[in-house]
């Protein structure tokens, strides 16, 4: 999979997309990379620690966050895409479901389109703009309602969904990746299976999957640990994952988790049976 100007293998490799929220109140580290800077810094050392993909969001997506208008989601992400491409050699994932935002940011420098709503946000819009500029995308599950009858094929037909409008406004197989959706719309037990799960979600569906735990709340209640501390729940979920075929794992901390997908991968595949 081409990303920006760097080739994924993404049948054999597990990569890093770090995240670098420029928000004053994401769950994990609201606030602290607004200011230009201080998120080029950030960007600096994610590069410095071996992630693969920076992710700029400019809209919290925590339960109960405010929406923030297109403007000012866009004053938010767009600078802060054009120094880093300026600065350093690495793609850049936009992190937004607003079309309008998206352009922006594709203007900016941005390499491929993070959308929670995994297309179902607008009327095409997104979809378009995505296939207009043959950029990659990485397309989640989510929903407004938790009225699930059976949650692991009710994700799949959503998803289906969501590949049915990919495909409606030619977005081309090769630039798809799916995300589960961990954190959202999902209570504890959805989020446990939808981690357990994710090879038979790359198998029936035969896309790259990207997982995204990183410090979420699901961590949190399993372990009974506020977020400040879910750093080991994380790398426990980063090590399913790359057991499970995840492609792309998306994290706060970049040195930690890559440190646990290297391991992860030298015991599944750094020896020779017989």
């Amino acid at each position: 999979m081409q990303i920006g100007n760097r080739n994924f293998d993404t049948e054999n490799g597990c990569y890093i997309m770090g995240i670098l929220n420029v928000t004053p109140d994401s769950f994990s580290d609201g606030g602290r990379y607004r200011d230009i800077d201080k998120a080029l810094k950030r960007a600096e050392q994610m590069v410095e620690d071996g992630a693969d993909i920076i992710d700029i969001g400019g809209e919290s997506t925590r339960p109960g966050h405010t929406q923030i208008s297109e403007h000012e989601e866009t004053e938010r992400v767009a600078p802060v895409i054009e120094a880093i491409k300026q600065r350093m050699d690495i793609p850049v994932s936009l992190d937004t479901y607003k079309y309008k935002v998206a352009e922006a940011g594709v203007s900016a420098g941005a390499d491929l389109i993070n959308d929670i709503w995994g297309l179902k946000y607008d009327t095409g819009e997104m979809a378009s703009l995505i296939a207009e500029h043959g950029i990659a995308c990485c397309l989640m599950h989510n929903r407004r309602d938790t009225d699930y009858n059976n949650f692991f094929e009710d994700m799949l037909s959503d998803l289906a969904e969501t590949l049915a409008i990919a495909e409606r406004h030619s977005i081309s197989r090769g630039k798809i990746i799916l995300d589960p959706g961990v954190g959202f719309a999902k209570d504890l037990p959805n989020n446990l299976e939808a981690v357990d799960r994710i090879d038979e979600l790359r198998i029936r569906t035969g896309y790259p999957v990207l997982l995204g735990a990183s410090r979420k709340s699901f961590i949190g209640l399993t372990l009974e640990l506020p977020c400040e501390e879910r750093l080991e729940g994380t790398i426990a979920s980063t090590v399913v994952g790359v057991m499970k075929g995840a492609s792309f794992i998306r994290v706060h901390d970049i040195k930690e988790n890559l440190r646990a997908v290297r391991m992860t991968q030298a015991i599944m595949k750094g020896y020779r049976r017989g």
